[in-house]
């Protein structure tokens, strides 16, 4: 019953929590630039601005695309709030983001086939750090659903300290941040243009951006399941992370998608695998 009330709770507040995190950042982004940034509800504004515009496709059949990512998107946050197995999570997040990659494709245009090849790439950086977490959470807790995870009298991180830091490094790919935001691009001055959502406006937009509405509480939620039961130290620990995350989203420039892809794939070696080798040894 509380599991259901949990999946209840994201539906209908994931995307108002996801919206209030999305304006904070803004507001403190605009700060730390030295102007006053826009109200704390505008990405709430900005969606419905977009609901109200006429939708212009180049493909009728690419919206379908946009639909089953929100919904496996949803879906995704549902079973994580759930309390469900770790493993379909990811599985199940992994399926969004290729919905979302085929949405790029099916609009024809040379940006947005770039930033769905981009995207691509960026999954290849994030999955395999993202699935050694699903690896270690089992280690250090005995079980792979986030309900057992987030009942665990034990913090995980205290035996997967590495992991932690790994999972904190490939959040900024997921969290679309500077210097790993390549698949799209906040600017319409820069080089892709809009990436992957190029040929995407109106309610098809609205869509995609409520998506990543609802994405920002779960994936936020893997840094909470490092502390276990203490639920108190997982929040101020989401709190600091995402602070950490804006503060690297304004110091650091775009890089391009060589370096991300080994640098992400040299951090998942060594904290990632090695923290796993290391329990290993210590079990």
């Amino acid at each position: 019953m509380v599991s259901i009330m949990m999946g209840l709770l994201y539906l209908f507040l994931g995307p108002l929590f996801g919206g209030l995190v999305t304006g904070l950042d803004r507001r403190i982004t605009a700060r730390m630039q030295g102007r006053f940034g826009p109200p704390i509800l505008q990405p709430f504004y900005d969606i419905l601005k977009l609901f109200e515009k006429e939708q212009i496709v180049v493909r009728r059949s690419q919206n379908v695309y946009v639909y089953f990512y929100l919904l496996f998107i949803v879906f995704t946050g549902v079973l994580f709030f759930m309390g469900e197995d770790l493993l379909l999570v990811i599985f199940s997040l992994t399926l969004a983001a290729i919905f979302f990659v085929l949405a790029g494709y099916k609009g024809g245009s040379p940006f947005s086939i770039i930033g769905a090849e981009r995207e691509l790439l960026q999954m290849m950086a994030y999955e395999p750090m993202v699935l050694m977490m699903a690896v270690g959470m089992y280690m250090a807790t005995k079980s792979f659903y986030v309900g057992d995870i987030v009942t665990s009298p034990m913090m995980p991180i205290l035996l997967l300290p590495g992991m932690f830091i790994g999972v904190t490094y490939v959040l900024t790919i997921k969290l679309r941040k500077s210097p790993f935001d390549l698949s799209t691009s906040h600017h319409g001055h820069q080089e892709l243009v809009k990436g992957i959502t190029t040929e995407y406006s109106g309610p098809a937009l609205a869509l995609i951006e409520i998506a990543h509405l609802y994405e920002v509480p779960f994936i936020m939620g893997f840094v909470f399941l490092f502390f276990g039961s203490n639920w108190l130290l997982g929040f101020v620990a989401c709190l600091a992370v995402y602070l950490l995350e804006i503060l690297i989203d304004n110091t650091f420039a775009r890089t391009k998608w060589q370096f991300m892809l080994v640098a992400s794939w040299v951090v998942a070696a060594v904290f990632g695998f090695g923290n796993i080798i290391i329990l290993s040894l210590l079990g």
